[in-house]
């Protein structure tokens, strides 16, 4: 099901081994923590009429921002604004932007089937520093650590976050992704996360980034689950898409 996800916080119990034999157990909190828009300000997120975020984006020009394409489809354009320049949704920071255009890849029919990409044309532009676009896939190999952004939910089932998260994950293989998920295309798709799960996006942060620097490398598209042992998180593999994304935000 299409993930609009949120970094989720899971508590795991470590077993120590002592000097003296005796074996103790002590709690470890991992998952993800507040971000700064000063250090990612092309995160952004998109709500609808009722000022209700429900997805992701990241800004890749200053007018134009890429999301999912489950993101796009779910809230006519008419109902769509994006929010950049708020960390904390409670507040009036940053700008409000309508969107004027969706575009949204052609073969895309499911996240499952990929091709979860879309750009929204915002009218007015936006202020803030634009992400790159990873263009050339041998750049970032299975263990390259990356970062995904968002405001979704804590955790599976849980709150949404007022408040910008991140968390960091590795990129994995395309045989860890294909053994977690079947439907995994190398072509359109790469995974992201530990084999013992714990640091994950969740619902709400679909269609938001997962960047390397300030390239963004993967858009959040679906999982099973939040931070499931042996179920990575799914992005759209921005390298294949690159092009799209450039010509339709306006950058060729």
């Amino acid at each position: 099901m299409p993930r609009r996800f949120a970094f989720i916080v899971a508590v795991v119990l470590s077993v120590i081994s002592l000097s003296t034999s005796a074996a103790g157990a002590a709690p470890a909190v991992i998952g993800g923590e507040k971000a700064s828009l000063a250090q990612h300000p092309y995160a952004v997120y998109l709500v609808d009429s009722h000022g209700t975020q429900f997805c992701g984006g990241v800004i890749v020009s200053r007018t134009a921002v890429a999301t999912a394409a489950h993101c796009a489809a779910t809230v006519p354009i008419g109902e769509l604004s994006v929010v950049a320049g708020r960390e904390d949704k409670r507040s009036q920071d940053g700008v409000v932007r309508a969107v004027s255009a969706a575009w949204q890849h052609p073969d895309f029919r499911t996240p499952q089937q990929g091709s979860d990409v879309a750009v929204l044309t915002v009218r007015g532009s936006l202020p803030y520093r634009p992400a790159g676009l990873a263009r050339d896939p041998n750049r970032y190999p299975a263990g390259t650590t990356a970062t995904v952004l968002g405001w979704g939910r804590l955790a599976d089932g849980g709150d949404r976050s007022d408040y910008l998260r991140q968390a960091t994950v590795p990129l994995a293989d395309d045989s860890t992704c294909h053994t977690a998920y079947p439907e995994y295309s190398a072509t359109s798709m790469l995974c992201a996360g530990y084999p013992n799960g714990g640091i994950d996006a969740c619902k709400g942060d679909s269609g938001g980034p997962l960047v390397v620097g300030d390239t963004v490398v993967g858009i959040v598209s679906y999982g099973d689950g939040c931070g499931k042992p042996g179920k990575p998180g799914m992005y759209t593999r921005v390298t294949s898409f690159a092009d799209d994304i450039a010509a339709h935000a306006g950058l060729s």
